[in-house]
């Protein structure tokens, strides 16, 4: 049985040890915490063990402790670190590159420049096969995740005939947990943002893809606005839609209103965490104009990254191959059965 263990307990921690607690090849020994908070008494009363600095034991005495990150990352595998971002790196300094062991990073880390913590950006779509055997790899955040599922279909169905991306990530402006965090009423502009440089890391150096990204006063999703342009008069509506027919993690919805309508129903169908765990093209806001198709699809910020990790835990720890890594999360995640009920749910009505 091959022992992992999660390191940080926000967002992406708390959603990846409660699918890998279905995982019968997996056991998660406990959970990494830097602050006594209640998140401390969550994750005990989930059943997970809590580890936490050696050098801040002292911190912790109202908390029943299983013992230190430390001796935790010694008895272990594999370590997601799901801790806020560019604390991946110093972690990889100060604890992972002394203990021998296999690590998953996440987006908010970089593979480029002098902080880089792999060589090896994840992406399930793009480049599995690559993070087969690897030591340490990080996870693409969840709007370059998101990139992925929609431009490598295009590019297996339409190859050279493509000339250009344009894309721009209207983003949320916080998570649904981060409660402290306010949105501000305000709309922000990103200076050189870091998506399409990370993207590339997969996509091709020399790719023609432009991103530009703002922030707007949500929690609800990211939305991505793309252009494709082509080298002739761009494909109907419904060949582009096609492309995604059977895609892994992508939805087709016609009647969606809003990013919040899609979480609702989530909520409403008991999916974890509201997530739906992937990315939902807006059909009915697919339009193809002379060379170019614009499409337009949400991001669920929360959850997309989280089946992606469970993937690359496969390729890390099993050397497993793609199809029976795809059927493994898939008997876990259960992300037919969600992209069933969500197209079903904002079907075309005419």
């Amino acid at each position: 049985m091959n022992k992992v263990f999660v390191n940080g307990y926000g967002s992406i921690g708390s959603r990846i040890t409660s699918f890998l607690k279905d995982d019968s090849e997996i056991t998660v020994i406990g959970v990494g915490k830097y602050s006594p908070d209640d998140d401390v008494n969550l994750a005990i009363s989930r059943g997970l063990n809590v580890y936490v600095p050696q050098k801040k034991l002292n911190d912790f005495t109202n908390y029943k402790i299983s013992g230190t990150i430390e001796s935790a990352i010694s008895d272990c595998d594999l370590v997601i670190d799901a801790s806020p971002g560019g604390v991946g790196y110093v972690n990889k300094k100060n604890l992972y590159d002394s203990k021998n062991v296999k690590v998953i990073y996440q987006g908010g880390e970089t593979i480029l420049g002098t902080e880089a913590v792999s060589d090896l950006l994840f992406n399930s779509r793009a480049n599995y096969d690559l993070a087969i055997g690897k030591k340490h790899v990080m996870q693409g955040s969840c709007n370059v995740t998101g990139m992925g599922r929609i431009l490598e279909p295009l590019r297996d169905r339409f190859g050279k005939q493509l000339v250009r991306f344009d894309v721009t990530l209207v983003r949320r402006s916080a998570d649904l947990e981060q409660t402290e965090k306010h949105v501000i009423d305000t709309i922000e502009m990103s200076e050189m943002p870091h998506h399409g440089d990370d993207v590339k890391t997969y996509f091709g150096k020399d790719a023609p893809l432009f991103v530009r990204a703002i922030k707007v006063p949500t929690r609800q999703m990211h939305l991505h606005i793309m252009d494709i342009r082509f080298n002739h008069t761009a494909p109907p509506i419904s060949e582009i839609h096609d492309v995604f027919k059977n895609e892994f993690g992508v939805a087709i919805l016609w009647t969606a209103k809003g990013t919040k309508e899609i979480r609702d129903y989530a909520q409403s169908m008991n999916f974890n965490f509201t997530d739906t765990n992937m990315i939902h093209i807006h059909a009915n806001m697919t339009v193809s104009n002379g060379d170019t198709v614009q499409l337009m699809y949400s991001d669920d910020q929360t959850g997309i990254v989280i089946p992606e990790n469970h993937m690359l835990l496969q390729a890390m720890l099993f050397d497993r191959s793609y199809n029976d890594s795809f059927a493994h999360t898939e008997s876990i995640f259960n992300l037919k059965e969600k992209k069933k009920k969500l197209q079903e749910h904002f079907a075309r009505k005419n």
